[in-house]
């Protein structure tokens, strides 16, 4: 039995290719799930929480692996932050947090100004900026040197620039700058830079690896302290996210772990540790639609 097409049926099958293809240009498609969860390792991801979500993070840092057997390569050890971070819109987060290393304090706001996008309107990439205050309360070794409250501030002024190539890969950049209002080295200057890369490789629809690095600038880096590099797996359960890792950064903040990683993977400094994230709806959209 042969089939033959006729001219007008081909001609249909051509007018209609055509009217999905139009069609598709008409209507914008915006890019989903760069990341797994607004964080990527230890900084932000270009991810941003719906309007009305919480989220409650649990930040976990065991000791480093060359502690020995003493310590149990480190399980002995630990620092933590708890945060809660909460979408005010779908453009606009905010979150705060308490570590217990360096007894610190912090809060940021997240937002987004451009969304990867194709169709009608064509954005090659998602663009948001993240503005963060930290306090560290841990208090001087020395009681005889006065300190003011402000002398323990430190603030983060961040860019993150972010495309998902496709479903397996997304990478992002994040130009960084750490103001300081009491620098620890009095030669170097309140405002430090560095540039961070990331990235997400999907293994699975619910594991991915994860990458991260912040290189510092020259002249611009705290003697004794290295640049912050960390391996990641993300494992999604329902509304749970899993973030097991290994990093060279204790702190949790981006002054502690940007500017003030003391740890070198050459020589073992590698902390292993784990991210929870959990998200609650507070407030449920009107519009499904609007959540999207």
């Amino acid at each position: 039995m042969q089939i033959v097409l006729s001219q007008d049926s081909t001609n249909l099958f051509k007018m209609l290719d055509a009217e999905t293809e139009n069609d598709l240009k008409q209507k914008t498609t915006y890019a989903t799930s760069i990341f797994k969860t607004t964080r990527l390792i230890n900084g932000h991801s270009i991810e941003n929480l719906g309007k009305g979500i919480l989220d409650v993070k649990i930040s976990h840092r065991f000791g480093t692996l060359n502690s020995g057997g003493y310590q149990l390569f480190g399980l002995d050890a630990a620092t933590m932050r708890m945060g809660v971070d909460y979408g005010i819109t779908n453009w606009l987060m905010i979150g705060a947090g308490r570590s217990t290393y360096q007894k610190e304090y912090d809060a940021f706001g997240k937002i987004k100004l451009l969304r990867q996008s194709s169709g009608k309107v064509n954005m090659p990439i998602s663009v948001s900026v993240v503005s963060s205050v930290m306090l560290k309360t841990l208090k001087n070794s020395d009681p005889t040197i006065k300190t003011y409250f402000s002398d323990n501030l430190a603030f983060a002024q961040q860019v993150l620039i972010a495309r998902k190539f496709n479903d397996f890969i997304s990478l992002q950049l994040m130009p960084s700058m750490i103001h300081y209002n009491i620098v620890p080295d009095h030669t170097l200057p309140n405002d430090l830079y560095s540039i961070g890369g990331g990235g997400r490789i999907r293994l699975s629809k619910r594991i991915n690896l994860t990458g991260e690095y912040y290189y510092r600038l020259q002249g611009y880096q705290l003697p004794g302290s290295y640049d912050s590099f960390s391996l990641g797996i993300d494992i999604e359960t329902g509304g749970h996210v899993f973030q097991f890792h290994v990093t060279n950064s204790t702190g949790m903040t981006e002054r502690t772990f940007i500017e003030e990683t003391n740890g070198q993977w050459s020589k073992g400094d590698i902390h292993f540790g784990f991210n929870i994230s959990r998200v609650f709806t507070i407030v449920k959209p009107k519009d499904v639609s609007a959540a999207l």
